[in-house]
């Protein structure tokens, strides 16, 4: 039924104006009630015994302490804040997005793209012309690059056309740190959800450490949906909001984009080239490491590896059978995103050049996601840690880790 706000006379100038103001307020603020009313049940059925196990390789159990449960409420509290601001899409967007994966099923079965996923994702240019601009943020000098990403749909793709109308996504932003003199490594670091914005990628990358103690040069993209590129009120709006037609045209831009980042630095001279993604940057950095050969190394760090298995970490199971009621059934979904996943592709970046970490009270990316990467990757070096999904940033392993592949893989000072 309509809401009796939204039912409401209208009138004519500036009183209807004033009407459509106070029934947005209205709306906006039943929902937020609802969702504070909500949030609670929510977040103690997430520690519940029925979050998805998957069977195969045993996760370390973590020895329990206070410093783990903070830092797994951390991870909470960023959920939390998913639950009461995330936009949530309507009772028709979902048949449209029913609607929608069934036409794209049917047409990636037709080319193929199911069967030999590699034949979705051509090879992009570089990325040409650049512009390049000084900027500056937390007292650190970097260039802001942008180009336009040149990306597309495939002709004949649902949503295409929606796609191409975010206009602000249609440009690739990269932050750049980048020595004087001889040339030196370059580590691209693919941020995660939310993430877009200097200040924030900074602190996820540690630029000052990266940058001046190891002597690397950095190259930090911004995906598709966040920064300067959103489309919403946050960065990384749209991309998990039901829509998985948009969520599979978002992650195929990822790796064209950085693919074009990478193709541009090698027209440069770059000789040395490493990958390093965290979160949704790490599915980039493992896509990458599907598609692009000669890179140094590649470090994926706390990973999402199926969109599937991440919702079913993160809802209850009632609301993961409600969700499959209202829209797109599960099966459909993850066969869908078999066009985009890393696991449906073999790794082409030599074994020995591959490394991952994990969070062992990881409470958004499931655990079982790093070890599913770790056996398609062939079993590389794997580091845990005992913390959560958004402690990465200051956890001593992860560092240790990041200086043994960098030194590894002859990059700069990694052995420092």
């Amino acid at each position: 039924m309509t809401p009796a706000y939204e039912r409401l006379p209208e009138r004519d100038g500036a009183g209807s104006h004033l009407d459509a103001r106070i029934r947005t307020s209205l709306g906006r603020g039943v929902e937020l009630a609802v969702r504070a009313l909500v949030a609670p049940t929510l977040l103690a059925a997430r520690w519940l015994p029925a979050r998805e196990r998957p069977t195969g390789d045993a996760v370390p159990v973590a020895r329990a302490s206070l410093g783990l449960g903070f830092k797994m409420l951390l991870d909470e509290v960023f959920f939390l804040t998913e639950v009461l601001s995330a936009p949530t899409a309507s009772l028709a967007d979902r048949h449209r997005f029913r609607a929608e994966v069934a036409e794209a099923l049917a047409l990636y079965a037709e080319r193929g793209w199911l069967d030999e996923p590699l034949g979705y994702h051509p090879t992009p240019p570089p990325a040409e012309p650049i512009e390049v601009r000084r900027a500056a943020a937390r007292g650190l000098a970097f260039q802001h690059l942008r180009f336009d990403s040149g990306y597309a749909p495939h002709p004949g793709e649902p949503g295409r056309a929606r796609w191409l109308g975010y206009a602000a996504n249609r440009t690739a932003h990269a932050w750049v740190f980048e020595h004087s003199g001889p040339p030196r490594p370059w580590l691209v670091c693919v941020p995660g959800y939310r993430m877009g914005h200097p200040l924030v990628d900074f602190t996820g990358f540690p630029a000052v450490w990266l940058h001046h103690r190891l002597g690397l040069n950095v190259a930090i993209p911004v995906l598709p949906l966040h920064g300067p590129r959103r489309i919403g009120l946050r960065s990384g709006d749209g991309f998990l909001s039901g829509d998985y037609i948009d969520t599979v045209h978002m992650q195929a831009q990822a790796v064209w984009d950085v693919r074009r980042l990478v193709g541009w630095l090698r027209a440069r001279g770059a000789r040395t080239i490493g990958a390093y993604g965290v979160s949704l940057g790490a599915y980039t950095t493992a896509l990458l490491a599907a598609l692009e050969a000669d890179l140094a190394c590649v470090i994926a760090g706390i990973s999402v590896t199926c969109y599937v298995s991440a919702v079913r970490w993160n809802l209850p199971p009632f609301l993961v059978a409600l969700a499959e009621r209202i829209g797109p059934p599960w099966a459909e979904i993850e066969r869908l995103c078999r066009v985009i996943s890393p696991l449906a592709l073999p790794p082409r970046v030599a074994p020995e050049r591959r490394y991952l970490f994990g969070a062992l009270g990881d409470r958004l990316a499931s655990p079982y996601d790093t070890t599913a990467l770790w056996q398609h990757w062939g079993r590389p070096r794997l580091v845990w840690y005992a913390g959560g999904h958004v402690s990465f940033t200051w956890e001593a392993e992860v560092r240790a880790l990041l200086r043994e592949a960098l030194a590894a893989s002859g990059m700069g000072r990694g052995s420092r």
